[in-house]
């Protein structure tokens, strides 16, 4: 039975995030990822400036990529809001992203096992981790970073694991050369809505999240798109225009926006296991690597602080988690109802027309500020 200080659950953003910055303090990490590297994830692809000066201080050279600071809004029948992101960001693919930060962790020596954890258990102040070949790790943290649902959740018996939810998101690259280079576009039609914006390779990312109801009425996604998608002159347009790059698109049910708890049974939740905002916020691969910054530091005192028990591990944590991101995914939630709800969407789209500066205040609301350098220095 192997022994670690931290044993991360998921190869994700903030999985591996963690694991970078829990190995630059010298931490015996060991991580588990049940999927080899690259692979492509149902995700916006969007990435905000927020972040990115944390990644250089973890080594991590982002690939040059599509600047990202102008925003397009469109309701169903395609009236419009245009607007300026404030802090902006970055098109990167998860394919990209996930695999460049897997090379940096190894690296750095950090143990990868790609291996489906099946049960986590605690007691007496210590963690087992039981994996699917009949493998048991011991640690005396261990991060949950294993995304928005997972066979782990019913093990813990979280709460949010038993309610249904309605909501299925779906992903495919496509080819338009003509497509702008800094623009994200939210085109919203019947039961969802869809995001466009350029990535790394020039391709543009199509993701879009539709309630299941009305996707259900159509049956197949080919008619889906082209009875209810393609409704939304945008997205009629850019699809009569593109060249879709996958052989079939990438679908991922059952996404849940109930709330979590950031700490369940001592473990540590980070990203979107911790917490999913809605895809139409476009901060969810921020407040991943966010919230695997804010773990880390917090098991750094851990480790390094005497007074620094797992009571106050805990607590620190779940405070420094709400305080973050509370008010974010409250938004998010009240954003989603608002523009998925037809008449709603049209009169608030007029409101945010007559007054841009209310679309920029819930913008701001869902965004967290640059992360300084002095944030993340040594103490």
């Amino acid at each position: 039975m192997e022994s670690f200080d931290v044993i991360i659950v998921g190869g994700g953003l903030a999985g591996l995030t963690a694991a970078l910055h829990l190995r630059k303090e010298n931490y015996n990490v060991i991580l588990f990822e049940s999927r080899e590297y690259p692979n492509h994830k149902v995700c916006g692809e969007y990435i905000s400036n927020e972040v990115v000066p944390y990644l250089e201080f973890l080594g991590v050279s982002l690939p040059k990529t599509c600047g990202l600071n102008k925003l397009l809004v469109s309701t169903a029948k395609g009236k419009t809001l245009r607007s300026k992101l404030p802090l902006g960001g970055l098109g990167i693919s998860r394919y990209t992203f996930d695999h460049l930060l897997y090379k940096k962790a190894l690296t750095l020596d950090t143990t990868v096992l790609h291996e489906q954890v099946t049960n986590i258990s605690y007691d007496k102040d210590e963690f087992k981790v039981s994996t699917e070949s009949g493998k048991i790790f011991k640690g005396k943290i261990v991060i949950g970073a294993y995304g928005k649902r997972g066979s782990l959740d019913k093990q813990l018996k979280r709460d949010f694991i038993y309610k249904k939810s309605p909501w299925l998101g779906v992903k495919a690259h496509y080819k338009m050369d003509s497509f702008p280079d800094d623009l994200v576009a939210i085109h919203n039609f019947k039961g969802g809505y869809g995001g466009l914006s350029k990535i790394e390779s020039g391709s543009v990312n199509f993701c879009y999240l539709v309630n299941y109801n009305s996707f259900k009425e159509e049956g197949d996604m080919v008619s889906f798109e082209h009875n209810v998608i393609r409704k939304n002159p945008f997205l009629n347009s850019f699809l009569q225009g593109a060249k879709m790059l996958f052989d079939r698109p990438l679908a991922i049910g059952q996404i849940s926006f109930c709330k979590k708890k950031p700490v369940e049974n001592h473990i540590l939740m980070c990203g979107d296991t911790a917490g999913l905002i809605h895809p139409l916020c476009g901060n969810g691969m921020a407040m991943a690597i966010h919230s695997a910054k804010i773990a880390s530091e917090i098991t750094h005192s851990f480790f390094k602080i005497a007074s620094f028990d797992r009571h106050k591990l805990e607590r620190e944590y779940q405070s420094s988690w709400q305080a973050m991101f509370r008010q974010r995914l409250w938004v998010g939630r009240q954003l989603q109802q608002l523009i998925t709800h037809e008449k709603l969407s049209n009169y608030a789209m007029g409101a945010m027309a007559r007054s841009p500066y209310i679309l920029k205040k819930l913008i701001k609301n869902t965004h967290g500020p640059i992360i300084q350098a002095n944030e993340f220095q040594r103490t």
